[in-house]
């Protein structure tokens, strides 16, 4: 079954960066894969960040973080990116990938699989 593993989070000054990664396996390589990231920030529902489509290769962005975030793939390592840059206070929060068959969805009760999540925490 197919399992995701997030990395890379870590405490960060506000306008810093960091990369995210999130590391599949175990993954039906006949299926056509979404895979996203959603955060859940203290006392807030989890709310989705950005999408990449392996098939359709296209992505998506909450309007919060358009022109900040950056979300990539490597095909040869089974690994999905999230690059985040400008952070601020307000982006701390547990990030975590899922991933689900066909398109890209900000639904959470859409996503078929999930990782554990890794901590980024935005603060001077």
């Amino acid at each position: 079954q197919l399992q995701l593993v997030e990395s890379g989070g870590g405490l960060v000054q506000p306008g810093g960066s960091l990369r995210l990664s999130c590391a599949a396996s175990g993954f039906n390589s006949r299926y056509y894969y979404a895979v996203s990231w959603f955060r859940q920030a203290s006392g807030k529902e989890r709310e989705a960040v950005s999408c990449i489509s392996v098939v359709g290769d296209y992505t998506t962005y909450a309007d919060s973080v358009k022109g900040r975030f950056t979300i990539s793939r490597d095909v040869a390592t089974n690994t999905v990116y999230l690059e985040v840059n400008s952070l601020k206070p307000e982006d701390t929060a547990v990030y975590y990938c899922a991933a689900k068959t066909y398109d890209c969805t900000a639904d959470t009760r859409q996503q078929n699989y999930w990782g554990q999540g890794t901590q980024v925490t935005v603060s001077s």
